[in-house]
């Protein structure tokens, strides 16, 4: 029994996330503007977890989901004179232009843990962030294709997750891969309803 209640100790802070993440998913995927509430608390937990674990991208990408999530928020809420943003598809130069923003995050991100840090996950820690980073700001935007973004990272994390022994997020990021493919079609429903 002490066994357990030693291990729960030492994750307190990836449960408290693991909760986070559950309740902002929740309403990510009901397209509903609290996710943004979620997303100001779950990065200030999330920021421990990582760099105790040596993901300093992960921790460094919590900053700026900080600042994410009160643009999301504006954003999604919008002004009396003007709606909320509504569920859309990305245009094919903005893909392009995101996919092209990612490789370079992506190699920056890559260059600064490979020469700085100690990380020994370089390449999949900088990836994953590049790819938050783009998807993130997605998401603010309401594009329907953020979901494919969170599949690929969602998906990544689950096995860096487990590596870096980091176990209840590594379920937390099974839950977003499972959620993400099922919001991506619930998020379509959402776009054609909108058009009646």
């Amino acid at each position: 029994m002490d066994l357990i209640f030693s291990y729960l100790s030492d994750h307190a802070l990836e449960l408290v996330g693991l909760l986070l993440g559950l309740g902002y998913l929740y309403f990510e995927y009901h397209a509903n503007a609290l996710v943004w509430l979620f997303a100001l608390v779950m990065p200030m937990v999330s920021m421990f977890v990582y760099f105790n674990a040596g993901l300093y991208a992960d921790f460094a990408i919590n900053i700026y989901y900080l600042l994410a999530a009160g643009y999301g928020l504006l954003k999604w809420r919008g002004t009396k004179q003007k709606k909320g943003v509504k569920i859309t598809n990305i245009s094919t130069p903005l893909a392009l232009l995101s996919i092209a923003a990612t490789l370079v995050i992506w190699l920056g991100i890559y260059l600064v843990l490979h020469y700085f840090t100690n990380s020994n996950v370089p390449v999949l820690d900088a990836l994953t962030t590049a790819v938050s980073i783009v998807g993130t700001w997605m998401l603010a935007r309401k594009y329907i294709e953020q979901w494919v973004a969170w599949i690929l990272v969602d998906a990544i994390c689950v096995g860096l997750y487990i590596y870096k022994n980091i176990p209840f997020y590594a379920v937390l990021y099974a839950v977003y891969t499972v959620v993400a493919f099922f919001g991506y079609f619930k998020w379509r429903r959402l776009m054609a309803a909108q058009a009646d």
